[in-house]
């Protein structure tokens, strides 16, 4: 029972009590010393420089609280497998109370000014920089990606509080010409209520600040589930909320994995809930649109992509293969906007497939915090296999591997895949109608302009689309004619706080970032004055 605990001011060295001084203590403390000690062990675990950011309770109310049911879900490295602590399994009860706080505490948050919820929003985004390397590292650790990446990422998510916390001093109304007589029409924006989050493991602490940021800047309170896979990045977020000055009930975290089910439909179905922000698979996406339809409530979606990356027979080659590089492989593939497709014109297709197999075969797969690693894990076995079956499913349909192909290991406790680079893929392969979620790059050989845009709209999503050309013409004929949300013309990356996020088809409603983003979280509202007369 070795340790050390700081209660108010008093340190409590129990190494020292005998254990007639031990009866002494009641039990009520005695639990919570236990309770101290076995959190001080297992943040040691995670090496963070302000370990109290990690937190094993789920948070509603302002208050960290375990599950009623005792149960637990354990949270894993994926890239050595190592347990890095558990967070309560918790059910309909918790997340009924969450919502209930999250009502309760909306009256006076949405009463706030601007100007305080800015300057709440901008201790919140000081706050992430001054544990960037802490949150960047706990990314890694939760999520397998490269410490570089981590901490790209909590950039990144800093980024959305930045502007979002700028955005909430703008939110304008106007005045509509009247045609009736004395009279004037007012328009006015107003918070929608409890948000209902919903957010994705590939990005754990992005996605969540990318509506998080939007939602309190508007004056929402909100309820969270994090992904179980991916659990630490959110409540390490919620600590660093309550320091910025963020009112208890604004606030709440709900974590589940078996309770996933229940847990969802309340937080969809539940009439105090007025709007649920969703980023995840499409059919997952369809059924919470289904269950949010019993209440109309409303919602942003972003799901599913499958997107094209084209390559034209003028395009700069170098630059093609630069930006296919960030494109696809980020994160190793895991991510909703990366290249899954891609498409190059038959006369440059030799020199862009040699040049980018000759990048890819550079590339150092391992733990994301050793020195080198440039590619880390998939999060879990079963993105291992989807990969696998993938590339097997086009070598048996004629691809041929030019790099990569197989996991690293055959160790079914691993979930590193290899880089990889097929050429001569079909249209018939799965990977033209399944999103990879992996580093899979898929080449396939087109002639015409006509027949590439074709095969690029031919997908039931349209999140983000990629090509590169040096024709002005084409530029503005392809970007226009792409059945995408998100288009990127001679560039990989599209992610920014400051655009409008979001997909066509069945990859989403509504957009997160930019200042479309806020107006997700806000209802319009008409006031006509009349009597104004003489």
């Amino acid at each position: 029972m070795a340790g050390s605990w700081t209660l108010g001011h008093a340190r409590i060295q129990m190494q020292h009590l005998s254990p007639i001084k031990l009866l002494r203590i009641s039990r009520p403390t005695l639990y919570h010393l236990r309770r101290m000690a076995s959190t001080q062990n297992q943040t040691a675990v995670f090496g963070l420089k302000d370990p109290s950011l990690i937190k094993f309770q789920g948070y509603i109310d302002g208050k960290w609280v375990d599950g009623s049911n005792g149960e637990k879900i354990v949270v894993r490295n994926p890239a050595t497998q190592q347990e890095l602590g558990s967070v309560p399994e918790l059910g309909l009860e918790e997340t009924r109370q969450a919502i209930e706080a999250a009502s309760r505490a909306f009256p006076a948050w949405s009463r706030t000014t601007a100007k305080h919820r800015h300057d709440i929003l901008m201790r919140f985004y000081q706050l992430m920089q001054e544990h960037h390397d802490d949150l960047g590292r706990l990314i890694t650790l939760e999520n397998g990606k490269p410490l570089a990446e981590g901490k790209g990422e909590n950039s990144y998510a800093a980024s959305f509080m930045e502007w979002y916390a700028e955005e909430a001093v703008r939110v304008y109304g106007e005045h509509i010409p009247s045609a009736l007589p004395n009279s004037r029409n007012i328009v006015i924006k107003q918070p929608v209520g409890v948000v209902s989050i919903f957010t994705p493991w590939n990005f754990p602490s992005a996605m969540i600040t990318r509506k998080l940021g939007a939602a309190l800047a508007a004056g929402c309170t909100t309820v969270i589930k994090p992904p179980p896979e991916t659990p630490f990045s959110s409540l390490a977020l919620a600590e660093l909320g309550r320091r910025a000055g963020v009112p208890d009930g604004v606030i709440n975290i709900v974590t589940t994995q078996k309770n996933v089910l229940e847990v969802g439909k309340e937080m969809c179905e539940n009439v105090s809930v007025r709007k649920i922000s969703f980023t995840g698979s499409t059919p997952v996406a369809k059924l919470l649109y289904g269950m949010a339809a019993s209440t109309l409530k409303k919602m942003s979606i972003e799901a599913g992509g499958n997107a094209p990356f084209i390559v034209f027979d003028d395009a700069n080659i170098d630059e093609a293969v630069d930006a296919a590089i960030l494109c696809k492989f980020r994160g190793s593939g895991q991510t909703c906007v990366c290249a899954n497709r891609i498409f190059v014109h038959s006369s440059v297709y030799a020199d862009f497939a040699s040049k980018l197999a000759a990048k890819v075969a550079l590339f150092k797969v391992g733990n994301g915090l050793e020195d080198g690693v440039t590619h880390g894990p998939l999060i879990h076995s079963r993105a291992l296999s989807k990969v696998t079956r993938h590339v097997e499913d086009a070598i048996s349909k004629g691809a041929q591997v030019l790099i990569g192909g197989r996991p690293l290991t055959d160790s079914p406790d691993d979930t590193f895949f290899l880089p990889t680079v097929l050429s001569d893929v079909p249209s018939t392969a799965l990977i033209n109608t399944e999103e990879t979620f992996g580093p899979l790059a898929a080449l396939t050989k087109f002639e015409t302009e006509e027949e590439v845009i074709q095969m690029a709209n031919n997908a039931s999503v349209g999140l983000a689309g990629y090509f590169f050309s040096r024709d002005v013409g084409r530029v503005w004929r392809v970007a226009e004619r792409l059945e995408v949300g998100m288009v990127g013309a001679n560039t990989g990356i599209v992610s920014q706080a400051v655009i409008p996020f979001g997909g066509v088809k069945e990859s989403g409603l509504g957009r997160e970032g930019g200042p479309h983003g806020i107006d997700e979280y806000l209802n319009t509202k008409l006031i006509v004055f009349g009597g104004l007369g003489a």
